[in-house]
């Protein structure tokens, strides 16, 4: 059996993976770096990761759907509410407002558990309306994943990471879920194996998996660590790296102190070509408000207590909004090809 592809008619798709009549469904992925592919996930899996988050959840329940079906976040979420048998409502058609999801969370079943899954450009959208913020009150647990959150979410927002390849998210709050299981290599690089881990690409990428006594590995391109507490911190991509100096620089790790100013709504960091550096350093911020931004050594000046020289910015860029994919995601490319067409200015 082949299995039906997303972009097709996704909620077909994902109802003939789950009935048996195909043998999964194809996720198409380009992500923000290489050549687009298709992910290749069986109905197993499908419903292994469905059944790994109902149980890291502590319920079933009612689900909202305010994410794209055709990708795997908001294909989950119908898998999730068809294996389990409970409500479904969508947001609707058209661009994602905070009222839209407040109007959805009106119509969806009170009677039980209530989950959605977001994107942390949604996320702040509804937190900055007071009539979404009430709204999502109302939810038992609110998934977000795909980027950095910032500052602190509310207590029933749980940090996800996962990809296309493991059927959505995989590891909550910092846990790997269900049956998954999370090395980190010597090489820095996080590798997942468990029953929601995908088939193959398509074109097949045989470097993506490896094999061993203890079963098949996914090896992705995201680097991490565990935390002191037992939980697992993912530091970007190994893309994404910055050599600087000599020095390689994590962004990641950048982003989250540039996250704890007051001033800033939210951020992102990305290293351009330079002749004497071999790379620069450069933050992009969203400030809270335009009477709260910074200079570029007053941002130094607050993080160099707990970011090393090397690793702080060299420039600072205001700008409105970030952009982003159609995941949610920031466009990292995008803000390289921004930031090396903008005119240097080094301290």
């Amino acid at each position: 059996m082949d299995y039906a592809r997303l972009t097709d008619g996704a909620a077909d798709a994902v109802a003939d993976a789950l009935a048996g009549k195909v043998r999964g469904i194809a996720v198409a992925t380009s992500g923000s770096t290489g050549e687009p592919s298709e992910v290749l996930v069986s109905g197993d899996a499908l419903r292994a990761s469905a059944r790994a988050t109902a149980d890291s959840l502590g319920a079933e329940g009612h689900w909202l759907l305010a994410l794209p079906i055709d990708r795997i976040a908001g294909a989950m979420v119908v898998v999730r509410s068809r294996v389990a048998s409970t409500a479904l409502t969508g947001v609707g058609p058209g661009p994602f407002t905070a009222d839209a999801f407040a109007a959805a969370a009106d119509r969806l079943p009170a009677d039980g558990p209530r989950f959605t899954s977001l994107v942390p450009t949604q996320l702040r959208r509804v937190l900055d309306s007071p009539h979404g913020a009430d709204a999502l009150t109302s939810f038992t647990a609110v998934l977000v994943g795909g980027a950095a959150l910032g500052h602190e979410p509310p207590a029933n927002v749980v940090r996800t990471y996962g990809l296309t390849e493991t059927a959505g998210g995989c590891v909550y709050n910092g846990v790997p879920i269900g049956d998954t299981v999370v090395r980190v290599g010597d090489d820095g690089r996080i590798r997942i194996a468990g029953p929601s881990l995908a088939d193959a690409y398509r074109p097949e990428r045989p470097d993506a998996w490896v094999e061993d006594d203890d079963g098949r590995w996914l090896v992705t391109s995201d680097l991490g660590e565990w935390a002191g507490d037992g939980r697992l911190r993912v530091l970007g991509r190994v893309d994404d790296l910055i050599t600087t100096g000599g020095f390689k620089v994590n962004p990641r790790t950048v982003e989250r102190a540039i996250d704890t100013q007051a001033w800033v709504k939210e951020c992102a960091v990305v290293g351009v070509p330079n002749a004497e550096w071999g790379a620069t350093v450069v933050a992009f911020v969203v400030p809270t408000a335009l009477n709260q931004m910074r200079k570029l050594h007053e941002l130094r000046s607050a993080l160099e207590p707990v970011v090393a020289r090397h690793k702080l910015p060299r420039e600072l860029v205001v700008v409105e909004a970030l952009p982003r994919l159609a995941s949610g995601k920031v466009n990292y490319p995008a803000l390289r090809s921004l930031a090396a067409s903008l005119e240097r200015n080094t301290p």
